[in-house]
């Protein structure tokens, strides 16, 4: 019998603020239908001058630690498209803040919102070489694009922080996995600026391209049917996109598009999304969390996991959710995340997104305004300073 391997725990964090959709249309005139019903995106997160990726993982993965632990874990993998250093990995601040041990190895991976799930197989491949290790596998963004711009209403902030391990205590992780990758321009961010570019309907082209390519290749590995998935779990740049994957998807395998069934697929996990916006690399996790918090007992059912990153790289794989999930689940506390959240004014948020450090070197504190339990308090010496509140 195969040792099963997957998500024993699973974890998440979003920012201090929310800013409403109807913020942002009251300020840029747009008809709030084309957020709420067009995109299907109702707010989005937005950090505090002293949140960033790493205070948003600490805080996602420091639940895990409590509840489990943290002798097993010997591997910390953190996954971000915004990171904070051209070298040092965010996971090593987040190491430190949890007070992980020092015989622990550390890495952060970039391949657009596809790298949590790399992460995701590297720790699988690690837990099969030895069982009695756990991998802590972080996916941490901040989605930050121009004031003005197309992808503003798409904005967002979280971290989702899975532990990977033998007997896992949420979803079985199966094999095969179905891979596709491409070069294309469709999203991307260089050195030199802070926000992203991106090239909407190309993305969306390049997106569905991905969902045919990685099902494709899932299906001649010999994967399971769509019949045989109770749900999919897409990466939501903005909650209609996992409707609209999934639909291209039925339509790539000959099957009737019925709204009521694309739905009943979908549906469920969007509720996360459509309040934080897009977190990149946490979105498609994200969208499993609300799912195992929303649908009635999926003990035994089948999950499938459409993870995509643009440039592009994206992969299909399934997933068992496992007896006795329910009782390890965290949805109040993931209802307290979002709720948590101070709503902030279009002028506030405004303020935020142009805040950034002098890149002089010197000694700057940021304002205190998150009511989290890390904090990025400063920089010194052209260093970061993070400290538990």
């Amino acid at each position: 019998m195969p040792l099963a391997i997957g998500i024993h725990d699973l974890s998440f964090a979003t920012g201090e603020f929310v800013l409403p959709h109807t913020a942002l249309a009251a300020h840029n005139g747009t008809e709030i239908g084309k957020y709420h019903a067009g995109i299907g995106q109702e707010s989005m997160s937005v950090p505090a001058a002293d949140e960033d990726i790493v205070t948003l993982a600490a805080t996602a993965a420091a639940p895990i630690v409590a509840r489990h632990g943290s002798d097993r874990i010997r591997t910390v993998v953190l996954a971000t498209e915004s990171s904070i250093d051209q070298a040092k990995s965010a996971g090593v601040y987040v190491h430190s803040l949890l007070g992980l041990p020092s015989a622990t190895r550390v890495v952060e991976l970039k391949q657009a919102c596809y790298g949590a799930t790399a992460g995701l197989q590297f720790a699988i491949g690690l837990v099969q070489r030895d069982p009695a290790q756990q991998v802590l596998v972080i996916a941490s963004d901040v989605s930050k694009y121009d004031l003005d711009s197309p992808g503003e209403a798409t904005q967002g902030a979280a971290a989702v922080a899975m532990l990977v391990g033998a007997d896992p205590g949420l979803v079985r992780i199966e094999d095969p996995s179905g891979l596709f990758t491409v070069d294309v321009m469709d999203f991307w961010r260089p050195n030199y600026r802070t926000t992203a570019l991106v090239d909407g309907q190309e993305s969306i082209g390049a997106y569905l391209q991905a969902v045919e390519g990685a099902w494709k290749d899932y299906s001649e590995r010999g994967g399971h049917s769509l019949e045989q998935f109770a749900a999919f779990c897409y990466h939501q740049p903005f909650t209609k996109m996992a409707h609209k994957a999934h639909r291209h998807l039925l339509n790539y395998c000959s099957h009737d598009i019925h709204h009521d069934d694309v739905t009943r697929a979908v549906g469920r996990t969007t509720a996360y999304n459509r309040v934080i916006g897009n977190s990149y690399t946490a979105s498609v996790y994200l969208g499993l969390a609300a799912l195992l918090d929303q649908a009635d007992d999926l003990t035994g059912e089948r999950i499938g996991f459409l993870s995509y990153g643009s440039g592009s790289v994206a992969e299909f794989f399934g997933g068992i959710v496992v007896a006795g999930y329910r009782d390890r689940l965290r949805t109040a506390a993931n209802i307290e995340a979002v709720s948590r959240r101070r709503p902030i004014d279009y002028a506030g948020y405004r303020e935020l997104h142009e805040w950034a450090f002098p890149a002089d070197g010197g000694d700057h504190s940021t304002p205190q305004q998150t009511t989290g339990p890390f904090r990025l308090s400063g920089i010194s010496g052209h260093k970061r300073l993070y400290r538990a509140c």
